[in-house]
């Protein structure tokens, strides 16, 4: 595809705003209604989401997870691509191609994805139907005793989605397509762990043990919540000793032997279509993989510089002292969030030296559940709902506190909450844009690369003030750089488990349980980790650009705001909308 220079492109703009344009050709009333049917039809199809933005279901039903309906919506995509294609896009303006760009996009992943025999790959290491249902009152809105009938009523159809997962996962085992056995490590703990024996002590229950909201009747309340116990404890927890036993004796027994996804059945295709999703761009595995190994190079010799200026002669020196000295870690769960709470307070009150437009949703931070935590990542991010009352949650791992150092927590906190995805995500829900960006629009490469560069942000928030958190810092920048070429290792060129965790704790300061849980989810999830590193080297790109373009005239946080100010997008077309942003401050 041809570009125009950034020149052509603000005076194609200025052109485009200054010459009158036949009435017909501004008329994007076909394209407003195509993204409308398609967001009504997806909150149709996913009514768990459509509660978490407000939206009534006094029935509590549940998405349909079977392959059939996905096939369907397949279908509904297809129609959909077809009216766009066929709009006349000569009057749309640049919000308008946004919109055409990202809803043509969304669709034709959507198709492509349903053509690969790995759909049936329905769960990782780090997510999988039964624990996503367990958490799903996360995200629900619990204010009258409508909310906990609807929710009481989604549990009665656990049923449903476990037969159908599980129909789904025996499909992958008979097609070759289970997940490799080095990557299931501890995975019945997740299923396991969501089994107690007394109902109103389980994760489906939590929802009933917080204050009862004013204006609920308790006697009503006291009801709905006996029959959600009864339904955990007569239907739920046997499926979850069904789906243990099934896991155990069917499926584990069948998991695969190799690591990469390139030794299943057109694994080499289905790689290559990943890593496009993912990164949003057209580089090959082997590019990136090149990227990655630079990257390594550049960051291990920072990371030499500031072990020495720890007054260590090498680096590994160093990363030992790191990864064994006791006063790096803590003793307790409770000791680990309140250093945790401590820093992201720390945190809030330097945003607004590096941001123009805040969001205005506040976040929380909770424990990870501990069934999960064994085997998943160090930390995570939950979006909010403004909608519903909901705020964003940074969930940290406190199992293995030997393996979760203090001085990694500045650069985790800028990246799971603020400026990172908590700051990029709530400001997302509050952007004046079509309902099917606002809040189901989420590119991998934009989400996590901007959480990658916020890493980088908080040099200039002062938050790496000891070689230790400097070095934190540089290991979080290496884990990423790493996933370049450890996942494009594993799924494009043979390497095997070890090799990957060989490689990650030769370069990272990273733990051996972080580099465990982190190697397996590459090898159940091909090409998600690549998104990290490409997305923030496209930012750290663009404002090179800006800053050496405009020199006295660049704004340090205008510059975010316009990176932050469309929502998540494509990196072409963030590096578009930054593209116009330079050109319109040159000339103003």
């Amino acid at each position: 595809m041809r570009h125009l220079s950034p020149a052509l492109n603000a005076i194609a703009a200025i052109l485009l705003v200054s010459t009158p344009l036949p009435a017909h050709a501004q008329d994007n009333s076909a394209l407003k209604q195509i993204a409308d049917d398609y967001w009504s039809y997806t909150l149709d199809q996913f009514p768990e989401f459509a509660s978490s933005l407000g939206v009534d279901d006094p029935e509590g039903r549940i998405s349909d997870a079977s392959l059939e309906a996905e096939d369907k919506r397949v279908e509904k995509a297809k129609a959909w691509l077809k009216q766009l294609d066929a709009l006349d896009q000569r009057g749309f303006t640049e919000d308008d191609r946004t919109n055409f760009g990202i809803l043509r996009r969304t669709l034709g992943e959507q198709i492509e994805a349903n053509t690969y025999p790995q759909r049936v790959m329905n769960f990782t290491s780090y997510s999988a139907w039964h624990q996503n249902f367990a958490g799903m009152h996360n995200n629900l809105p619990f204010k009258t005793i409508a909310d906990y009938r609807s929710y009481g009523n989604r549990l009665k159809r656990y049923g449903d989605m476990h037969t159908k997962n599980i129909a789904i996962a025996n499909q992958a085992i008979a097609g070759g397509f289970a997940q490799p056995c080095v990557a299931l490590d501890g995975h019945e703990k997740t299923i396991s762990g969501l089994i107690v024996e007394d109902p109103t002590e389980s994760r489906f229950y939590e929802p009933f043990k917080k204050p009862i909201p004013q204006g609920v009747d308790p006697e009503e309340f006291e009801a709905v919540a006996l029959r959600a116990a009864a339904t955990i404890g007569m239907l739920i927890n046997p499926l979850l000793q069904e789906q243990l036993d099934w896991y155990n004796t069917q499926y584990k027994p069948k998991c695969a032997t190799a690591p990469g996804v390139s030794a299943q059945p057109g694994g080499d295709t289905y790689y290559n279509f990943k890593v496009r999703q993912m990164t949003t761009t057209d580089k090959t595995a082997d590019e990136i993989h090149k990227i990655g190994l630079s990257e390594v190079a550049r960051i291990r010799a920072e990371m030499v510089t500031v072990a020495k200026e720890a007054g260590y002669d090498t680096r590994e020196a160093f990363i030992e002292h790191l990864r064994t000295d006791p006063q790096y870690y803590a003793k307790t769960p409770e000791e680990l969030m309140e250093k945790v709470a401590r820093v992201t307070k720390m945190i809030d009150g330097k945003m607004p030296t590096i941001i123009g437009k805040l969001a205005r949703l506040p976040y929380g931070i909770r424990e990870i559940p501990a069934e999960t935590a064994e085997g998943t990542t160090t930390a995570y991010y939950n979006g909010g709902s403004p909608e519903v009352g909901i705020s964003g949650t940074y969930y940290v791992n406190t199992s293995k506190l030997d393996q979760r150092p203090f001085w990694e927590i500045p650069a985790l906190s800028v990246h799971e909450a603020v400026p990172g995805h908590h700051q990029q995500i709530a400001l997302q829900q509050e952007l004046d844009m079509p309902d099917f960006r606002k809040n189901g629009a989420f590119f991998t490469a934009f989400v996590e690369g901007w959480g990658l560069y916020s890493e980088r942000l908080g040099i200039e928030m002062g938050l790496y003030d000891t070689p230790a958190k400097n070095m934190g810092r540089l290991s979080y920048e290496m884990w990423r750089a790493t996933r370049l070429v450890v996942d494009t290792g594993i799924h494009s060129k043979g390497w095997s488990k070890q090799r990957a965790i060989d490689f990650m704790t030769d370069n990272t300061a990273l733990t051996a349980g972080n580099i465990e849980a982190e190697v397996n989810r590459y090898i159940s999830w091909p090409g998600q980790a690549l998104a990290y590193k490409m997305g923030e080297l496209k930012i750290r790109e663009l404002r090179t650009r800006a800053t050496e373009t405009l020199g006295e005239k660049f704004d340090l946080r205008e510059f975010h705001d316009v990176v932050l100010g469309q929502g998540s997008v494509p990196l072409d077309m963030l590096e578009a909308q930054v593209n116009r942003w330079i050109e319109a401050k040159k000339t103003s």
